[in-house]
């Protein structure tokens, strides 16, 4: 595990599945992609791990992030794209930038964390957070620390 990953001292916990955090995929902040709008984060990366495109509109359509998770979770939805663990950084990615440019105040409530580390403080999620044990691959703290260096480069 690299330092990359590991929560320090200069640590900003957050939670990517609590609605009112501006960072996180849950948020109310619809975004534009792949030539469709989804409701938030959520409901486009719950989706887009599936190349079957009714798949991914049952998902994009879902009531809640909650309905939209649990359709990308359970039956017969799980069958997604053979490459999905190596693309789900780069889609996530994608997504948190494209809302940050959708959205100039989420652009600059990610960009006043300066240079903190950013950490997803899901106990039970060791890929996109840090897990119970803070050793975790905190994918998606790695996911925003990125989008703000991109952000950065660009101003």
């Amino acid at each position: 595990m690299s330092m990359f990953n590991t929560p320090s001292e200069d640590s900003k916990f957050l939670s990517r599945l609590d609605p009112r955090e501006l960072l996180g995929t849950v948020s109310n902040h619809p975004i534009q992609l792949e030539d469709r709008v989804w409701p938030t984060v959520e409901h486009y990366v719950q989706a887009i791990q599936f190349e079957n495109e009714d798949k991914q509109e049952k998902i994009r359509m879902a009531a809640s992030t909650d309905a939209a998770r649990k359709l990308g979770k359970t039956g017969w939805f799980k069958k997604n794209r053979k490459n999905w663990k190596s693309l789900r950084f780069v889609y996530m990615t994608r997504a948190i930038y494209t809302k940050c440019k959708a959205y100039p105040e989420i652009a600059e409530t990610l960009l006043a964390t300066q240079e903190e580390h950013l950490v997803e403080n899901d106990q039970y999620d060791y890929y996109w957070g840090c897990g119970r044990d803070r050793r975790g691959e905190n994918a998606f703290g790695r996911v925003l620390m990125q989008v703000r260096a991109k952000l950065r480069e660009e101003s």
